[in-house]
This record gives structure tokens, sequence and C-alpha cells, in this order.
């Protein structure tokens, strides 16, 4: 917490007033990180254009919220004891991206043969390993949305 705190350079007590304990924390920071997804995924219009114009939007929305994806897919332990849509007591939340890609598929634009949740699986792995690969100098942060689209549409494009 000292050093959240010294980061955010705030004092200590400030910070403790706000967030008396790391759990809490961690689980308001989980909580914003979701709703800046949720609203980068609102954001990309995923209803509007052609499914291919949709996907290339939401990758970029992705991209730019990728110091949150890192955040919240970096360690499995931050979903400790946040209820997510594994769990069997929640209903599974409507998935916007699911919809775009069986858009895309019924349009003939994505393979109909690959399941939609693998596609949204590649997706979601190809966005986290870009930023990565940035965050950890390795690769461009301006050209990772162009290498994110490349290798999404040369994998899952129909033939």
């Amino acid at each position: 917490m000292a050093d959240i705190a010294e980061a955010a350079d705030v004092g200590r007590s400030t910070l403790h007033r706000y967030y008396p304990d790391r759990d809490v924390l961690i689980k308001a920071v989980v909580e914003d990180s979701l709703a800046v997804v949720q609203e980068a995924t609102e954001g990309a219009a995923l209803d509007d254009g052609s499914p291919q114009e949709a996907m290339r939007r939401l990758v970029a929305a992705m991209v730019d919220a990728g110091d949150r994806l890192l955040f919240l897919w970096g360690d499995p332990k931050v979903f400790e004891g946040h209820p997510t849509v594994d769990d069997p007591d929640c209903d599974p939340p409507d998935d916007p991206v699911l919809r775009l890609i069986e858009r895309g598929q019924a349009e003939g634009v994505f393979d109909p043969e690959l399941s939609p949740v693998w596609i949204q699986h590649v997706l979601w792995a190809l966005v986290y390993t870009a930023v990565e690969e940035a965050d950890q100098g390795r690769m461009p942060r301006h050209g990772i949305t162009s290498t994110v689209i490349r290798t999404l549409e040369k994998g899952v494009l129909s033939r």
C-alpha cells in the first residue's frame, strides 16, 4: 500500500481512507478496469458497419485499454473473491463480441467452421500478447493494432 500511495503521489493515510486494505483496493481497480473494457467495447459500435470493420474497431479499442487488460488477465489471483462469468451461480452476460462474431459468420465474413468462442479467445489472446509485447519493449506500441488485425484476419476470415 505504501508503494501504491507513493506511485499515486498521495499520502498513505489518504489512500487508507478510501481503501482500508489491499483487497478493497484491488476490488476497486478490478471494477474500474472492467468498466473501462466495457466502455471500450461499447465505443467500438459493434453493431455498426460490416463485421470486419466492427472487429477492427474492437481491436483498436481493446489495444487502447491494453494496460487494463494486462492488469485483469496478467494475474489469475486478481479475480479471487470476485464474481465472474465462470461462477455457476451467475447468469452469463449478453456478450456483444460473441454477437459480432456470430453476425460475421452468418454474413460469410468469419470462418463458420470455427466456434464463436474460439474466435473470441483467439482475439483476446492476440490483443493481450501484443499489448504485453509492447509493454516489454519487444514491439512498438504504434504497431499493435495493425499487427493484431493482420494476424486475426489471416486466421479467421472465411476463405
